[in-house]
């Protein structure tokens, strides 16, 4: 996997930087049993109404079914592709369990066509193994945590994030995220060993207006340069800095605390993540 500026030939291509990932396999035909049907919205509910401005056009996708779970235990898996998905930042990788069945899984970095993994307790920690968090020796780099035992990962699914399993203290395990925060989970959660493919992901840059339009995102104006009527920054005389930085709802951008106090998940927060 490479970094790649490209030659300033058209005005779109002056600024662009691309990841040559060598990794993919050279198929572009994803697995038909694993793909969905996904609907884009344009940012409108169910009447019409848009309730979430700057989403509309974007290319026409459809969604693979990746196995967050990974509940398929002690069966060995042969890794057949790594593939593009155009759903998330990081790759996707075709698994064939013994039995014959196909699943996509998230791919972590460095693991090849090939190779063999397997989920459960029984598993050696080797990356792209899946296991308990009270089996992961500590120190351990991991992605793709649970939250809650049997839900599917949440944490750590993003091009190039890891976290770090700390330390475990009785039922819970204590584990660094890429955010900076450190949090309980119950040891009964699974993780994946390794970090998500597409480290260099952050590097890239699109180049041009035109490709956030293939990804579905609209232009998006600045409140200060709006009427009073449609942001609390807008209006005034000339260009006006705005006061103070606020969202179109009043809120304060910055230092503003939103999330709620009685949280029931506070108790399991040890740090809080970085400002």
């Amino acid at each position: 996997m490479a970094i790649k500026k490209l030659k300033p030939t058209t005005p779109g291509q002056r600024h662009k930087v691309v990841v040559v990932d060598t990794q993919i396999s050279s198929t572009n035909n994803p697995e038909k049993s694993l793909l969905a049907v996904k609907k884009s919205t344009g940012g409108r509910d169910n009447t019409g109404k848009m309730t979430m401005r700057y989403i509309g056009g974007g290319h026409k996708r459809k969604y693979r079914i990746i196995d967050f779970k990974r509940d398929k235990e002690d069966i060995q898996a042969e890794v057949l592709t790594i593939e593009y998905d155009p759903n998330r930042s990081a790759r996707i990788c075709l698994v064939q369990y013994t039995d014959g069945e196909k699943r996509y899984i998230v791919a972590p970095n460095g693991i090849q066509v090939g190779q063999k993994i397997v989920s459960g307790a029984t598993a050696e920690p080797e990356v792209g193994n899946a296991l308990y968090l009270k089996d992961i020796p500590l120190g351990t780099i991991i992605h793709n945590i649970e939250m809650t035992p049997g839900r599917g990962a949440q944490l750590a699914r993003s091009a190039g994030s890891y976290a770090q399993l700390a330390s475990r203290d009785g039922k819970y395990a204590i584990i660094k995220l890429p955010s900076g925060e450190t949090r309980m989970v119950l040891v009964t959660c699974k993780a994946t060993i390794g970090s998500v493919s597409n480290p260099e992901h952050s590097l890239e840059q699109s180049g041009k207006a035109g490709r956030s339009r293939w990804l579905g995102r609209r232009p998006r104006n600045r409140g200060v340069v709006m009427n009073p009527v449609d942001h609390p920054m807008g209006g005034g005389e000339g260009r006006a800095s705005g006061g103070l930085p606020r969202s179109r709802k009043g809120l304060p951008a910055r230092g503003y605390k939103t999330r709620a106090p009685k949280k029931a998940s506070n108790k399991l927060i040890i740090e809080r993540r970085k400002k």
